[in-house]
């Protein structure tokens, strides 16, 4: 009967071996991962020792960078929420929270794996850590899955230990109770080299997948028959002293639910992963190092100075050719010879290649989106402003599409392993400081503000006084005027308990899709307008206006004191009921 160790090792030969994905295409993902990560990291598939006359010319690091620019995100583009009409209210104090909480956390650091993956290798395998940050696995990780499905049959993650990384599991792994036929430190010494006291490193098979019960050895009764059930299990190999390679068993369990999420980037259909940002410059990539190549071998060629002659008599004379002769030096030849004279080697092809090569790093650009542009290249002389906001605009137009699809896939990661998270540590005590946006900070200006006066008026009603608009109105502004003055960076204290509705999320990627060069152009001619008309400058609107168009150039409205927008006077029939209360307290009092 076959064993998990059989059917690992089977599975991991059976993994080096191609699919056909149609007739003439055969793909194989071992090969393909290898392949994606020679070509980024500047090495051929084969023979990298010999570089001699052989430059590689890196096309594809340049176009990855901006992929990485443009299609991730911040941690400031995920908005958490509460999900609750009547408390929404406390989605502030979520948002701000969050803020805080991510970077603690590396969330932003766990984008940047995810987008990395999904450019490099055409797919995001995420695992579900039970930690805050999740995880983003290597796909060169892998000893084997099903090429065509990933997460729908059997894989294995291939993991290479140290001694002292290895004792770190200890504390799961290695376990009798946990399903282990060896402990840890047993491993250790089954793995130790002869002569040395511990191994060099250890290779850990983490394999998860439907697999046969009997593999699990689960004692407990089932309701109905099954041959088959959810599983993990973590195994090893060592050498017996016979050179036989024995498996051992460090953990294994039932995994109800499997903690693993994958997006493709570009979908192709017959294939586990999508077509990935180095998959879309191979030809490119590989034709471009052949130009070069023989670019650099008639360079070779070039650069020797061969001496040409039809005397004998110089030949005999200087038998090694003329590289010893010295400045100036005279070299007799015979009456009626053409003496000594220099071969051409002027590469003549030389602009036939160099045409080849721009051709081909045109077409990387032109697939990976990557213009001149977006290379940060001078755009030519006598481009209109317009026209290059307008180029650089649609060249983000790809990026934008596959930025989307990860937002997306981070809002489901967020939704099932991140949110318990911040729901458990938001429902204790925090106290934390943060920095407040201009519309942030006027609107926590007016809560304060509306606060702090409504106290006012009802000390002045249960003292007996008379309410006076004007001194109401004035107290509002010196509120107002006293809490910008603090600036924008504030202390938050949620208490326990205080937020306990369900949380939501939106990652919000519409504001980096925004040219902000282009938004403040258009911002600032409306402003324009209004400017002609002074009398439109008392609209607290306008304030507003001139935030975004502060902020869209990155500077802080704080700064110039335009979050205030301009005092209206108050209306005094508004006041009038409390003004009534107050002079029947008085009565009441004099009686």
């Amino acid at each position: 009967m076959e064993t998990v160790f059989d059917f690992i090792k089977k599975q991991e030969v059976n993994y080096t071996k191609p699919i056909q994905l149609e007739d003439g295409w055969n793909w194989c993902m071992k090969d393909y991962l290898r392949k994606c990560f020679l070509y980024k990291n500047f090495q051929f598939l084969e023979n990298n020792d010999n570089r001699e006359l052989r430059p590689f010319k890196n096309i594809i690091l340049a176009i990855l960078n901006i992929q990485y620019r443009t299609e991730g995100f911040d941690v400031k583009d995920i908005e958490l929420y509460v999900d609750d009409a009547d408390d929404y209210y406390q989605s502030f104090l979520v948002k701000k929270f969050h803020n805080k909480w991510a970077l603690e956390n590396e969330i932003d650091t766990f984008i940047d794996d995810m987008v990395e993956s999904y450019a490099d290798y055409g797919g995001i395998l995420s695992r579900n850590t039970n930690k805050s940050k999740p995880e983003v696995i290597d796909l060169r990780s892998l000893a084997f899955c099903n090429q065509t499905d990933i997460l729908a049959y059997p894989f294995c993650i291939k993991h290479t230990f140290s001694a002292s990384q290895l004792r770190e599991w200890d504390d799961k792994w290695g376990k009798a109770e946990n399903g282990a036929t060896i402990s840890i430190e047993e491993l250790i010494v089954l793995a130790r080299e002869e002569g040395k006291d511990e191994p060099k490193e250890i290779i850990i098979y983490e394999l998860h997948g439907n697999l046969p019960k009997e593999w699990l050895n689960d004692e407990r009764t089932e309701t109905e028959s099954k041959k088959y059930i959810q599983q993990i299990q973590i195994v090893a190999y060592y050498q017996d002293s016979n050179k036989q390679e024995r498996g051992v068993c460090l953990f294994k369990n039932r995994e109800p639910k499997l903690p693993f999420k994958f997006l493709a980037r570009d979908k192709i259909i017959g294939r586990a992963l999508g077509r990935s940002g180095i998959e879309e410059l191979f030809e490119a990539q590989k034709w471009t190092n052949w130009d070069e190549i023989k670019i650099t071998e008639m360079l070779e060629a070039a650069s020797k100075m061969i001496n040409l002659t039809d005397d004998p008599s110089v030949v005999a004379k200087h038998p090694s050719g003329l590289k010893d002769v010295d400045n100036l030096e005279l070299v007799q030849v015979q009456s009626g010879s053409k003496g000594v004279w220099q071969m051409d080697t002027y590469p003549r092809n030389l602009a036939v290649f160099n045409n080849a090569l721009e051709r081909w790093e045109r077409q990387a650009q032109i697939l990976g989106a990557a213009s001149d542009l977006m290379l940060g290249e001078t755009p030519t002389s006598g481009t209109p402003f317009k026209l290059y906001e307008a180029r650089v605009t649609e060249d983000k137009s790809m990026h934008r599409y596959r930025q989307g699809k990860l937002a997306v896939f981070m809002d489901e990661i967020y939704r099932d392993w991140i949110l318990p998270h911040i729901a458990k540590e938001i429902a204790q005590d925090q106290n934390f400081l943060t920095e407040l946006s201009a519309d942030e900070l006027q609107g926590v200006a007016e809560q304060v503000i509306i606060n702090e006066v409504n106290k006012q008026i009802k000390n002045q009603i249960l003292a007996g006084q008379i309410l006076d608009p004007q001194e109401i109105e004035a107290n509002k502004q010196r509120f107002k005027a006293d809490f910008l003055k603090s600036g924008n960076k504030r202390f938050i204290k949620i208490f326990k308990g205080e937020i306990t509705k369900k949380l939501s999320v939106m990652t919000n990627i519409v504001g980096k899709q925004k040219n902000l060069a282009m938004l403040t152009d258009k911002l600032v001619n409306v402003l324009r307008q209004y400017i002609a008309t002074p009398q439109i400058r008392q609209d607290p609107e306008m304030a507003k206006l001139l935030n975004v168009i502060l902020e869209s150039s990155g500077l802080s409205p704080i700064m110039f004191g335009s979050s205030a927008a301009p005092p209206q006077p108050a209306r005094a029939e508004t006041l009038e009921p409390l003004k009534q209360l107050s002079q029947a307290n008085q009565m009441a009092m004099a009686q």
